[in-house]
C-alpha cells in the first residue's frame, strides 16, 4: 500500500534540520520501499505492507527520533484517503487564487478533524472559511484580511500542535505525485 508521511515542524527557522536524503535512506533502512520526497518540509511517500496507521505513525516517529536525535510529529495518510480527500475540497478552496490563503490541515491522531473544527470555530472571523473531510480540514481566507483570520489565534494552541499544514499548491502537487 501507498503512504504519504507528513512531517510536522522540520525545516522551520533553521530548527530540526533534516536533509531529504537522510530521511529517504531512514525509510529504506525501516524496509519501506519507494520512497521518494517533496520538498524540504516532509513529504515523504513509501510503499509498506503494513495498513495499520498507528503503528505507521510510531514506526516512523521512533525511527526518525533515532537516527535525528530530536522527536517529530508525524502523520501518516493512505493513497485512497489522500486522493479521497482532495477530491472532496469545497471549490472555494480547490479554486483558490492568489488574492485567497488556502491550506490544508492533515490532522494528527488521535486528535480528529471534528475536535481541529470545533476548536477552530471557537476562534475564527468572517473571514475563514472551513471545511472538513477525512482527517483534513481545508481553510481559505482573503490575504488582504490575514489579520482577521483565525490563523495567528492559533498558532502556539494545543489544536495547532496537532495538525500539519501544506498550502492547497503543495497539497495539489503531492496528489500528483503518487
Amino acid at each position: 500500500m501507498t503512504y504519504l508521511a507528513l512531517l510536522r515542524g522540520i525545516n522551520v527557522g533553521g530548527n530540526n534540520k533534516v536533509a531529504m536524503s537522510e530521511l529517504r535512506a531512514c525509510f529504506e533502512e525501516a524496509g519501506f520501499t519507494r520512497v521518494s520526497t517533496y520538498i524540504n518540509s516532509g513529504n515523504i511517500f513509501f510503499d509498506s505492507d503494513k495498513t495499520d496507521l498507528i503503528e505507521l505513525v510510531e514506526q516512523c516517529e521512533a525511527m526518525i527520533e533515532k537516527r535525528f536525535g530530536f522527536a517529530v510529529v508525524v502523520t501518516v495518510i493512505a493513497q485512497a484517503d489522500y486522493e479521497d480527500a482532495l477530491r472532496h475540497a469545497p471549490t472555494w478552496w480547490a479554486n483558490g487564487t492568489d488574492k485567497t490563503r488556502n491550506d490544508a490541515l492533515f490532522v494528527i491522531p488521535p486528535t480528529t478533524a471534528q475536535e481541529v473544527i470545533a476548536e477552530l470555530t471557537k476562534k475564527t472571523s468572517v473571514v475563514d472559511k472551513l471545511a472538513l473531510y477525512g482527517q483534513v480540514v481545508f481553510w481559505t481566507l482573503p490575504m488582504a484580511e490575514y489579520n482577521k483570520s483565525v490563523v495567528p489565534k492559533m498558532i502556539g494552541t494545543s489544536i495547532y500542535k496537532r495538525v500539519t499544514m501544506r498550502s492547497s499548491t503543495t497539497a495539489k502537487k503531492l496528489l500528483g505525485l503518487f
